[in-house]
């Protein structure tokens, strides 16, 4: 009699298990049901047609990207928030952090919450609803992040913002494509109407994950895109090399130098690089040296192209 009472009970806790994972597992796949795709493979706009354009066309181009740029911090992270709102931020046409609550040390927009989801979700709406009319491209980052922002806008330069870009470092997992919130994410304002649209329907785009394990942020948000028809983009170089990263400099460096010690530069990281991960307070510092104000005197760059920093921006 107690066998066949344990018996059945592990059979409950089975079939509970079983059901709960299913549920789940039809929760991240139902966007395939809407459409399969595989990810693009989306490459900079090359120079040489860059450089065919009018002066006017330039001057027309360099104004009109405008991006507003979603930095994702907790309290545990003020060395790191300090250090970007430092550094590359101040190239964003307009930067804001939003924290999981009030610090006084740092101007931010308190989210109210610990669940990085949440605090994407709240971020998003937020920026859509404020700034809609006025900025193009939304780039979302953690602060652990360096951006240089003038790559970004030159890689967009040939997308139009009223499609559904969805663009990053792009991953696959299992059914889902997502882009990984460690290389940062950027989206159209078109991607993000959409995404507005989705926010308040609950078994389209939930506000918590799986009932076995959570989904990370990044993923939860390729779910909700999924159903309107926003999929996942790999942004690169005109050589295949990944413009947004999810590594440190110093780290990809060491990768090459164990892999290929002969081409550690070509091995390592493109030209044209939007992001890089992984960094301490010390190496963004090191990063903004380099990326803006070391230069070889007397060497003038021959960019088609000048992407001024917005006013104030004490970094140039």
């Amino acid at each position: 009699m107690l066998s066949e009472s344990s018996s059945f009970l592990k059979g409950v806790m089975l079939g509970s298990i079983f059901c709960a994972l299913i549920t789940m597992l039809g929760h991240i796949r139902i966007g395939n049901r809407v459409h399969q795709h595989e990810h693009h493979h989306l490459q900079a706009p090359n120079k040489d047609d860059i450089s065919k354009i009018s002066e006017a066309e330039r001057m027309e181009l360099s104004k009109s990207f405008r991006v507003y740029c979603i930095v994702l911090v907790k309290p545990k992270d003020v060395s790191l928030w300090a250090a970007v709102k430092e550094t590359w931020t101040k190239h964003c046409d307009k930067s804001e952090f939003f924290s999981s609550e009030n610090v006084k040390v740092f101007e931010s927009i308190n989210m109210d919450t610990n669940d990085m989801w949440l605090m994407m979700r709240k971020a998003y709406k937020y920026a859509y609803d404020k700034y809609k009319d006025q900025y193009n491209w939304f780039f979302l980052a953690r602060p652990t992040t360096f951006a240089v922002i003038e790559n970004l806008k030159y890689f967009l330069l040939k997308k139009d913002p009223s499609q559904p870009f969805y663009l990053g470092h792009a991953i696959k997992s299992g059914d889902l494509e997502y882009v990984s919130v460690d290389g940062g994410i950027v989206l159209s304002i078109e991607s993000m109407r959409r995404l507005n649209g989705l926010l308040g329907v609950p078994e389209k785009c939930p506000e918590q994950g799986g009932m076995i394990w959570k989904l990370s942020e990044d993923k939860q948000l390729a779910v909700c895109l999924k159903y309107a028809g926003v999929y996942a983009e790999n942004a690169e170089d005109a050589y295949g090399k990944d413009v947004f990263n999810t590594k440190s400099v110093g780290l990809f460096i060491k990768e090459a130098m164990a892999s290929h010690p002969n081409q550690v530069v070509e091995g390592c990281c493109s030209d044209m690089a939007v992001t890089f991960n992984g960094l301490t307070p010390n190496q963004m510092h090191v990063m903004m040296y380099g990326v803006y104000r070391l230069r070889a005197f007397g060497h003038v760059f021959n960019d088609a192209l000048v992407f001024l920093p917005p006013n104030g921006s004490e970094n140039d």
